[in-house]
Formats: C-alpha cells, structure tokens, sequence
C-alpha cells in the first residue's frame, strides 16, 4: 500500500505530462491547418485576381465557421468523450487539407476552406475543458500556457512553410508542404492523447444545455473575457493578414519567402504564452493584462512608420503582447466557469475566432480604403475597447475578494 501510494504521484506526473505534450501537438496540427492560407494571400490574390478582402476569406471563413462549429461540437463532448471528439477531428481537418491544393478555382478553395474549419472544431472547443478537468489546479496555468504555446507554434509552421514553398512552387504546392507537416502533427496527437480519467459522459439534455450556455452568459466575469477575445483576436488576425500585402508592395518589394520570415516573429508569442501562466500565478491576473495591453499598443504605433526594422519590432510586441493576454483570459475562462466548463471554453473560443473572421475580415475594409494607417487606427480601436474591458474586469474581481473576506 505504501508503494502505491509512493508511485500515485509520479504516475500522475507522468499522465499530466503526456497530456501536456500531446495538446502542444494538437496546438500545432490546428493552428498550421487553421492559418495556412495566410502567408498565401498575396498569391491568391495574384494567381485568381482576386482583391485582399476576397482572398482573406481563405482565413475568415475557416475561423468563422469554426467559431459557429464550436457550440455544438463542445456539446457533443459532453456526450461522446473529448477524446473522441478531438481525435476525430484532428484526423478530418488533415484529410481535407491534403485535398486543398486540388482546387480548381478560388470559389471551391474557399468552399473547401470553410469544410475544415467545421472539421477542425472539435480540438479547439474541447481542449480547455479536458485541460481543466484533467490538470490539477496548481499546474493548470503552466499546462495551458503549454497548450496556447503549441498554437503559436503551429500558426508560425502554418505561414512559414508555405511562404518558403512559394519561391520554387506556386500557392498549390505550398498548401500541400503545409497539410503534410499537419497530417504528421496529427497523428503525433493521436498518439500521444491518454484517455480521460475525471470525465463522465452525460445525456444531450437539450434543456440543461441551453441553461449552462445562458448562465455563463449572464456570468459578470465571463462575459467581458468573451467579449476580450473577440476584440483582441480580431485585432491581432488583422496586422498578420495584411502585412504580407505591405511588405511586398513599395517601398519594401520583398519576396514571399523574405516576408514569410516575418512569421518567425510568432515565437515571441511561445514564449509568452508559456511565461504569462506561471506569472499570474506570481503576479496576479491585473498586472500581467495590464503589461501585454501596454506592449501590444506600442507595437501598433510600431507599425506606422515605413521603417523595416521599427515595423518588424512592432509586429513582435503585437504578437507577444496578444498571446499572453490570450493564455491568461482562457485559463482564467477554465478557473472562473462553474458547472459545464466545456459550455464556458466553447463561448470563449467562440467570441475567439469570430473575432477572428468578422473582425480581422472588417480590417480588409480599413485596410482597402486608408492602407496601413487606416489598418493601424482600426485595431488601435479595438485595444481601447480591450484596455476597457480589462478594466470592467479587475474591478469585479476586487469587489469579488473584498466581499469574500468580508464573510471570512
């Protein structure tokens, strides 16, 4: 008995750090899959004749309808397993984009596009709550920044492999390179996933359903943090899709692969992601929030002039700023949700990436008519309407703590 006991805790480690390295490997597949269109616009736009805002729909529509898919594939969690959900939708998302680069015209790219962002649903909507439920609660922040880690590598392999691709190859070969490193991502995944050991399935309770998604909405934490992902992803989403367009354009006239490097900056986002969860632990939520707004604003001001070097170190501040404001709203989504965790990480991630697809389309529209300063203003806009946001919810949570210890 007291061998068991001794070798609980170090099989417990061993569980949580499986989980962990194959959530880092769920991060990848789903985010190179997810914006691998991104680094392709400008050749999109080239090969089909097609405007910036018609050829970042590669983007949006995928975002968007993995956002409108996140719902019921979190409910479906609930009934059939997440591991269930997220395995087989690691493998639908890589099989259809080794089908991608077959398209025959932009319109049945497009379509295709939009199919997997519905297939690639099933991991983002299920991961936070399976974190939740299977990391205890002293290593949550550190696994989920692991996680969100993953993402930013994923997103960095999604824009820079295909760009490398596009100096021997056409858009067609790069989103081919791309599905491939995600197909062998996935099955990584697949591998590595350990069953769930703290979930219960439960009955598709229509009625309860609907009571859980409303309650979280009517939660005066959650909600600001839904609305947080909604500004922040759009605003971020925006500066990455229209920099390739800046950057090959006058007075830089660089070259696809050149402007791909410019996705290494991604790895700013790594490496915050994974610090901003054991610096909250440290620190508090309200310092490190205040911190990454700070220097994602002086990264958009960054941005402006036509400098190579000042707008490459605005683009890392963005990226850094973004992904720590990132890991610490979604696991503050995890820690804050009582009952159905998995409805609270589904609205979250949906405000997330429909923010990605309304909000980061809407800067094509800034971008079209008032070129990068129009783009800049836009999402200088959506960092106020952030900053307030964060405000609305520091204030809350210090009212919270004090009515807490006043019961104590």
């Amino acid at each position: 008995m007291t061998t068991a006991a001794a070798l609980a805790p170090a099989d417990t480690a061993a569980h949580e750090r499986r989980i962990t390295v194959a959530l880092f490997a769920a991060g990848l597949t789903t985010f190179a899959s997810m914006y691998s269109a991104q680094a392709l616009l400008p050749s999109l736009s080239a090969a089909f004749g097609a405007t910036p805002a018609r050829a970042a729909l590669a983007v949006s529509l995928t975002t968007g309808l993995l956002a409108v898919t996140i719902l019921p594939m979190s409910v479906l969690s609930n009934r059939f397993g997440r591991t269930r959900m997220m395995i087989g939708s690691a493998m639908a998302a890589s099989a259809i984009g080794l089908l991608l680069p077959f398209s025959p015209s932009l319109g049945v790219l497009l379509a295709g596009r939009a199919v997997q962002g519905v297939a690639l649903a099933g991991v983002p909507a299920v991961a936070m709550a399976y974190l939740a439920e299977e990391i205890g609660a002293a290593g949550l922040g550190a696994a989920m920044g692991v996680y969100v880690a993953g993402t930013t590598v994923g997103g960095l392999a999604g824009r820079l492999i295909p760009a490398f691709t596009l100096e021997v190859g056409s858009w067609r070969w790069g989103q081919a390179t791309v599905a491939v490193a995600a197909a062998l991502c996935a099955g990584i995944f697949v591998r590595m996933l350990p069953p769930s050991r703290r979930f219960s399935a439960r009955p598709l309770d229509i009625r309860t359903l609907t009571a859980d998604f409303a309650g979280h909405l009517r939660d005066r934490t959650l909600l600001p943090l839904f609305a947080l992902a909604f500004v922040m992803m759009g605003g971020f989403v925006s500066i990455y899709n229209f920099l390739g367009y800046r950057l090959t354009r006058d007075p830089f006239g660089l070259s696809a692969a050149t402007v791909g490097l410019v996705f290494v900056l991604y790895l700013a986002g790594t490496v915050t992601s994974a610090a901003a969860g054991r610096m909250t632990d440290r620190y508090g939520r309200s310092r490190v929030f205040g911190v990454a707004l700070a220097v994602m604003g002086v990264g958009v001001a960054l941005t402006l002039p036509d400098s190579l070097p000042i707008i490459l170190l605005g683009v890392l501040l963005c990226t850094a700023g973004f992904f720590a404001i990132h890991a610490v709203a979604s696991g503050w989504v995890g820690s804050a949700a009582t009952g159905n965790r998995a409805a609270a990480s589904a609205l979250y991630l949906f405000a997330y990436y429909l923010g990605s697809s309304i909000a980061g389309g809407a800067g094509g529209i800034a971008y079209g008519h008032y070129g990068w300063t129009g783009l800049s203003l836009y999402v200088a806009v959506l960092l106020v309407l952030a900053a307030t946001l964060v405000g609305v919810l520091v204030t809350r949570s210090r009212a919270t703590s004090a009515a807490e210890r006043a019961r104590d």
